[in-house]
């Protein structure tokens, strides 16, 4: 059962997303990202009140994704990214991404805190920020 409500259109943006963002951290990198928009359009707080589906989610200006802005969310969906993006919708949540709202790839380090929000942890080449509970408890 999905968490949020979404269409096919929807689960194939999400899909792209997933890819374009994260596909060279593997299949769970990508699921990790899929978390994240999830997490937007469930968080109704900070930078995501406003984010209603995965389509305002995928597109949103100012505080999108790199992806869509860089020229870099130009591929398909492929069978296996649509399977994954199901699965982040269905509720599937993987650590350090499972309350992330947040993630960047870091020349270094990741920091402990990304425009005020606390670093959740690093998953190969990404770095998660979740807000604190009291701020954004729906997430």
């Amino acid at each position: 059962m999905a968490v949020i409500a979404y269409n096919q259109a929807e689960i194939e943006l999400l899909a792209r997303l997933m890819r374009a963002e994260a596909e060279g951290d593997g299949a769970e990198g990508m699921l990790m990202v899929g978390n994240v928009g999830v997490n937007r359009v469930l968080g109704d707080c900070l930078d995501f009140r406003d984010i209603r589906t995965l389509e305002q989610m995928v597109f949103q200006r100012p505080g999108g994704f790199e992806a869509t802005t860089k020229g870099y969310f130009y591929q398909r969906a492929r069978p296996e990214d649509i399977l994954l993006a199901r699965r982040a919708i269905a509720g599937e949540r993987f650590s350090p991404a499972s309350r992330a709202l947040w993630f960047f790839m870091p020349t270094g380090a990741c920091p402990a805190q990304w425009y005020g929000q606390w670093n959740t942890g690093r998953y190969k080449s990404h770095c998660f920020f979740a807000p604190l509970v009291s701020v954004c408890p729906t997430v």
